[in-house]
């Protein structure tokens, strides 16, 4: 089994989580810029973590066979900070690297008049860059959240088969799946979706345009849900042609928009700036 996690924060995983996902045939994940859990204070702790992004996370991934990209953008959470703000100017710059296969997470938290904005402002970047966008749908009020996101995508210059809907469930599937968008759904352990109801979904809406992701950050989560997915998928009668095309050819399809997708994981060094994930040496 073939697996792409196009949604995985890895900046918060371990290099124990590198090598399980590796075992369980995880091949290639984008990480998507988030919060740190804590506020950032300026657009520098931004562009520090976008380097990361671009080089360590990259490296590290490298050492066990798995190929990494990312998508870069300010977060909603974020978007309602104004000392986070001004990193707005600066993403251009960084939406030109090779690295960066779309623009995300963007969308809505609070669903506030700043995050308005910024949802704005960053499908035009988007469009502007030829990238297509990550859009995190909230967490609370989904319903609402999905139909004003939609809204703004369909009054934006990039087209509808051009984003990404995330952390979809139940209650937005039907009307993210109307939209044109891209559908994604986030497997976690207690929280938004678990192995069965994204089976349940698969039967009813079909693998279509369907990606499954772990979104596995610092929280509660799990770097393996996607092979869980996949396993279930056989044991309930889908055929490894449906389960190769949700867990990797759809998100392959996916980042391709970008035109920049790399599947090839060239050797990696010895050391990234200096610094190796080793301890100790040898």
């Amino acid at each position: 089994m073939r697996i792409f996690d196009p949604h995985i924060h890895m900046t918060s995983r371990t290099t124990d989580d590198y090598a399980a996902m590796r075992a369980a045939g995880v091949r290639a994940v984008v990480e998507p810029s988030f919060w740190l859990g804590q506020p950032r204070t300026s657009p520098a702790s931004f562009l520090d973590y976008f380097d990361s992004l671009l080089g360590w996370e990259p490296f590290r991934a490298a050492q066990y066979g798995i190929a990494h990209h990312c998508t870069l953008a300010l977060n909603p959470k974020e978007a309602n900070d104004p000392r986070c703000v001004p990193v707005l100017d600066e993403l251009p710059r960084y939406l030109a690297k090779d690295q960066v296969v779309a623009v995300g997470e963007i969308g809505y938290d609070s669903m506030t008049p700043a995050e308005d904005t910024a949802l704005a402002v960053q499908l035009q970047l988007a469009a502007d860059h030829g990238l297509p966008a990550l859009v995190h749908t909230p967490h609370r009020d989904k319903a609402a959240g999905l139909r004003r996101t939609v809204d703004v995508v369909r009054e934006s210059a990039l087209p509808p088969d051009r984003v990404l809907l995330d952390h979809l469930n139940e209650t937005t599937v039907e009307e993210a799946k109307d939209s044109g968008c891209w559908l994604g759904f986030s497997v976690y352990p207690d929280t938004k979706m678990d192995e069965r109801r994204m089976l349940d979904i698969l039967r009813r809406y079909g693998p279509e345009r369907v990606l499954v992701n772990s979104a596995a950050d610092w929280g509660r989560s799990d770097p393996l849900k996607t092979r869980k997915v996949g396993d279930l998928m056989l044991t309930d009668g889908f055929t490894e042609d449906d389960v190769d095309r949700v867990l990797w050819r759809n998100p392959v399809a996916f980042y391709g928009l970008s035109g920049r997708l790399n599947l090839e994981v060239a050797p990696a060094g010895a050391s990234h700036e200096g610094n190796s994930v080793l301890r100790g040496g040898e």
